[in-house]
């Protein structure tokens, strides 16, 4: 069963209990990946793309043990045990994606990274407190710019293996940050407008500046897949505005 079929509209906000069914098939439900066609990954491609794909494989990597003990505090918050569950599945599809995205670093001969400044960065964002606000807000940021980055890297690459990894991930995304936007419309429910209208900003100046330094960083590998600075700018921006416009609490039912 296609688990998207899972999920209700997008006029209602997704339980806990809907979440967990749909990332128990969503497990299930993946493209194939042809490993035995090996990597395919050209020199002009290698030079593009290796040292960025690295990094961010990097970034997909996580225990998620920060993430579990902001989740166990709000779920006792709200009274809602089963979102702890929701989380262990969610962090096993983004190690999923670490998992693959490393196997083809592998088979392409293209060495892992330990460490990354922009990884570093995002990581310390993150753990700074254990706070399911604080803890979704960079997460929604960087998976939203990912729409743009794997979309790149799909373009940038004739690697078929690469192609599909990069469509499975996307295809993924696109739930993980409606499961973000989603959260946060429940979190600012009962805040006032003028609070949300500062927390709006916040979130803008620090998505600019994500913006910029993931140019900064991956800048070659996304010229690869056929954006310049604009188009990319555009791209991000264009995605999280809609994110900012569904996570309000008055576009949902109840």
């Amino acid at each position: 069963m296609n688990p998207h079929q899972l999920l209700p509209t997008s006029a209602s906000v997704t339980t806990s209990a809907q979440w967990y069914a749909y990332y128990k098939a969503n497990a299930e439900y993946q493209l194939d990946i042809p490993w035995e066609r090996g990597a395919e990954i050209t020199q002009d491609e290698r030079n593009a793309i290796a040292a960025s794909l690295a990094a961010w494989q990097l970034g997909e990597t996580s225990d998620g043990s920060h993430l579990l003990a902001a989740t166990r505090k709000y779920a006792k918050q709200i009274n809602d045990p089963k979102y702890i569950d929701v989380i262990e599945l969610f962090i096993k599809e983004e190690q999923r994606h670490g998992n693959d995205l490393g196997r083809f670093l592998d088979l392409a001969h293209i060495p892992r990274l330990k460490s990354n400044w922009g990884d570093t960065i995002f990581r310390l964002l993150r753990y700074s407190t254990p706070n399911m606000e604080i803890w979704t807000t960079p997460v929604i940021i960087v998976e939203t710019l990912a729409l743009v980055y794997y979309k790149a890297i799909q373009k940038a690459t004739n690697s078929i293996i690469l192609q599909q990894l990069c469509q499975q991930i996307l295809r993924d995304e696109v739930k993980h940050i409606r499961f973000q936007y989603e959260r946060l419309a429940i979190i600012y429910k009962n805040r006032p407008i003028w609070l949300r209208q500062l927390t709006y900003l916040i979130q803008k100046i620090l998505f600019l500046l994500t913006v910029i330094l993931v140019w900064f960083g991956h800048r070659h590998a996304i010229k690869a897949g056929g954006y310049d600075f604009r188009s990319y700018w555009q791209d991000a921006w264009v995605k999280m505005n809609f994110a900012w416009q569904r996570m309000k609490p008055e576009k949902y039912q109840g």
